[in-house]
C-alpha cells in the first residue's frame, strides 16, 4: 500500500521525531535563558551568573547541532559528540579561568540575585533534563546532550550554594571554590564524552565495508 512502511522504519522515524521535538523545546529554553541570564548577571556584577548564562549559550549550540545529527549515521553522531566534548572542555577552562581571576581581583557579587536568578535556572535545566530522561540512553548523540543537561544541574545547585554561603560570610571565597568544583565537573564530563565519542567514531569506521576491487582479468576489445 501506498504510504505505509515496514514496521520497524515507522518506529525508528517516530523515535527520530521524538528527539526532535525534545531538542526544539531544550534548545529554545536555553536561548531564552541565555538572554535572562546573562541581562541579570551584568545588572548584579556576577561572573559566576554570566559564565553560567555562556554555558546556557553553550547548551544551545549543542542542543542545535544535536538536532541537526538526529537522522545522520553512527559516524555523523560521534562527530556530533566530539564537538560538544570539546565545547564542555571549553567551558571548563573558562570556568576555571573565572575562579583564578576572582583569587587575583577579589570581588563579592549580589548574593541576592544570585539566588533568585540560580533558582530560575535551576527549574528550566530541571525541566529540559526529565524531557531529555528518556533518550539518555538512545545513542552517544542522545547520552552527550543529557550529560550537558545534568551538568547544568549540578553546576546550578552549586551556584546557590554559593549564593548562600555569599550571603551569610560576605565574602566572595564560595563563590571561587564553587567555580573550581564545576570546573573539574566540565572537565571530567568532557573527557568522558571525547572518550566515548572516538570509541563510537572508530566503530563506525570499522563498520564500513571495504571498496571490492574487480580483479579480474582485463579483457581485451
Amino acid at each position: 500500500m501506498v504510504g505505509c512502511c515496514g514496521e520497524d522504519g515507522c518506529g525508528l522515524d517516530a523515535h527520530q521525531e521524538r528527539q526532535r521535538s525534545t531538542l526544539r523545546i531544550v534548545l529554545a529554553i536555553n536561548a531564552i535563558m541565555f538572554a535572562v541570564e546573562l541581562g541579570v548577571g551584568l545588572l548584579a556584577g556576577s561572573v559566576s551568573l554570566v559564565a553560567d548564562s555562556l554555558d546556557m549559550l553553550g547548551d544551545a549550540l549543542v542542543y542545535g547541532f544535536s538536532l541537526y545529527v538526529v537522522a545522520r549515521g553512527p559516524g555523523m553522531k560521534a562527530r556530533a559528540a566530539l564537538l560538544k566534548g570539546w565545547i564542555m572542555a571549553l567551558f571548563g577552562l573558562f570556568v576555571l579561568a573565572q575562579a583564578i581571576y576572582k583569587i587575583i581581583v577579589p570581588h563579592v557579587p549580589e548574593a541576592g540575585m544570585i539566588g533568585w536568578m540560580g533558582v530560575l535556572a535551576l527549574l528550566t535545566n530541571g525541566a529540559c533534563l526529565a524531557l531529555l530522561w528518556r533518550h539518555r540512553e538512545d545513542d552517544i548523540n542522545m547520552t552527550s546532550v543529557w550529560i550537558c543537561s545534568r551538568n547544568d544541574i549540578i553546576a546550578n545547585v552549586s551556584v546557590l550554594v554559593a549564593a548562600v554561603l555569599v550571603g551569610w560570610t560576605g565574602s566572595g571565597w564560595p563563590d571561587i571554590a564553587v567555580g573550581l568544583g564545576l570546573a573539574l565537573v566540565f572537565l571530567r564530563s568532557a573527557f568522558f564524552v571525547l572518550r566515548s565519542a572516538m570509541r563510537s567514531l572508530e566503530e563506525s569506521k570499522a563498520s564500513v565495508p571495504a571498496p571490492v576491487v574487480d580483479s579480474s582479468p582485463e579483457r581485451l576489445p
